[in-house]
């Protein structure tokens, strides 16, 4: 997918959750990033992380080989 902004798919814990870490210090609040990931973890790591640095998960799918996550930035 081309449109997705953090390919994640090849890591394991922890590094999809600092991946998007990193990236959502680098956008304003109120802005959307998109990730997939195949790291069977990352269902429950990156909600659990969003969910603890004030930040909100809009879309979290399986997509088959890798989950897809939609996650809006907080304050």
């Amino acid at each position: 997918m081309d449109d997705v902004d953090i390919d994640a798919r090849g890591l394991i814990c922890p590094l999809p959750v600092l991946r998007l870490r990193k990236r959502l210090m680098g956008v304003s609040a109120g802005a959307e990033l998109t990730m997939l990931s195949d790291d069977p973890v990352a269902a429950i790591d990156i909600p659990h992380f969003c969910a603890s640095e004030g930040h909100e998960v809009i879309e979290n799918r399986d997509m088959g080989a890798a989950r897809f996550f939609r996650v809006r930035r907080g304050q």
